[in-house]
């Protein structure tokens, strides 16, 4: 039977040449106008080596809305392959957030695909090789199928806003890459196409930039994305977020996952003197912290499921009062195929954070989209290209098929199933090397 990725595989690289060979036969038939034919192009020689032209004239060829995750390592790509790139941010500080702080063993592959792994480097991340369940006093370790990788390859844990710095450094340093702090306020658009973006700068300074393709990767909280999807976005329940110190994880280098009452709670390591907790709770409202019903809550209905070798650290944790919240977001791929501009991360498509999965897929989205663009030179007939990149819908769902495994322990986090403990070490199904998830559809 043949391997489901090499088959996906097989199947993107058709998809990529029938993709292709109509972008070819669309620009024959609807000839791009004469002032884009008049030459008017400068070359440069990429990364690779490479020789790409330009238009004199364009400020840009890719404009990225968002220095994200998904932004900067976009921005990196496209820049190495001899785009010039603007990348557009609100706040180039380093983030501080409780989440995106896990990467599956998937997605280090993608990073080391995309030149990135370094990033990871210099930031006390945390090898993760498998989780470990616990319910009801019992626990099991799933163990990542990594026997036959380099010793290198495993999942990395670690400061959000560490991470994030690192890929922004190393994006903005090629020269055809630019950095700029703006608040990007409305797409620009002349007749369904859209030619750019309108921001404001930090001193407040309205200002416009025009490019040939746009890609919108301003997160879960996008203003951006109503002019470009059809966005669904389910809350199911929200995250606390706390950080344990001077204790260890009874499985180390695992993510830990209490199956609990009324919903799990996770642990994993984000430096090596740190542990981030996550607790579910459902619903949209959570407890008050200003008033202390949240500590109380915690301490009183989570800490008594919290495995004894981190209670006294997650009671520390609660007294310590340093709580943060955030919604669980989820959010259906419903892209509406725009000419000129393209979605990209959370603010195209969300999972729930217990599956782990965000960045993976974005990165393995990314290198769909290079892979797309490479053999373009010319990015101006937007009708066309917008038809071409049609395709980039489709090859990211057929790239990394879910493992039936990991849909269920989607399903185990989510709904909290219960589940018999008496197996140990059971291996992880081959495709959690690639994602927790798929792409939704």
């Amino acid at each position: 039977m043949m391997d489901p990725y090499a088959l996906g595989c097989i199947i993107c690289s058709v998809l990529s040449l029938v993709a292709l060979y109509n972008l070819v036969f669309v620009r024959k038939k609807y000839p791009a106008s004469s002032a884009a034919a008049t030459p008017s192009t400068e070359n440069i020689t990429t990364a690779a080596g490479e020789c790409r032209s330009f238009n004199r004239h364009g400020d840009v060829d890719i404009i990225i809305v968002g220095a994200g995750v998904a932004g900067s390592a976009l921005a990196h790509t496209l820049g190495k392959d001899g785009r010039r790139v603007l990348v557009i941010e609100r706040d180039l500080n380093e983030p501080d957030r409780i989440v995106g702080e896990l990467l599956q063993p998937g997605g280090y592959l993608k990073l080391i695909e995309l030149g990135l792994e370094d990033c990871v480097e210099k930031i006390d991340a945390q090898q993760v090789v498998g989780y470990a369940l616990f319910k009801d006093g019992k626990h099991t370790r799933l163990s990542y199928p990594l026997e036959k990788f380099h010793s290198d390859i495993a999942g990395r844990s670690f400061h959000n806003g560490r991470f994030i710095q690192r890929m922004r450094e190393k994006a903005s340093s090629l020269p055809n890459v630019r950095l700029e702090q703006g608040t990007v306020t409305s797409l620009l658009e002349e007749k369904g196409t859209i030619k750019g973006v309108q921001y404001k700068t930090k001193d407040a300074q309205e200002l416009s930039a025009y490019g040939p393709l746009t890609i919108v990767c301003d997160g879960c909280f996008s203003n951006l994305r109503r002019s470009l999807c059809n966005p669904k976005v389910d809350i199911p329940s929200c995250f606390v977020g706390l950080v344990l110190e001077n204790c260890e994880l009874p499985c180390a280098n695992h993510g830990h996952v209490i199956l609990g009452d009324p919903s799990p709670v996770l642990f994993y390591p984000i430096s090596s003197t740190e542990i981030r907790c996550l607790v579910d709770v459902p619903g949209q409202k959570v407890p008050s912290i200003s008033n202390g019903e949240m500590a109380k809550y915690l301490k009183t209905v989570v800490a008594p499921q919290v495995p004894p070798e981190l209670y006294d650290a997650f009671i520390a944790a609660v007294d310590k009062g340093n709580i943060r919240t955030m919604p669980n977001r989820s959010m259906p791929a419903a892209p509406y195929p725009t000419p000129g501009a393209l979605l990209m991360g959370d603010a195209f498509n969300m999972r729930h954070p217990l599956t782990g999965g965000g960045m993976t897929v974005a990165l393995s989205d990314i290198v769909v989209l290079r892979n797309l663009l490479r053999p373009l030179r010319d990015l101006n007939d937007a009708p066309s290209l917008c038809k071409y990149l049609e395709s980039f819908y489709t090859l990211r769902k057929v790239m990394f098929p879910a493992s039936f495994f990991v849909v269920v322990l989607i399903k185990l986090l989510n709904n909290n199933l219960v589940i018999d403990l008496r197996w140990s070490r059971m291996p992880l199904n081959a495709t959690i090397l690639t994602s927790l998830n798929t792409p939704k559809a």
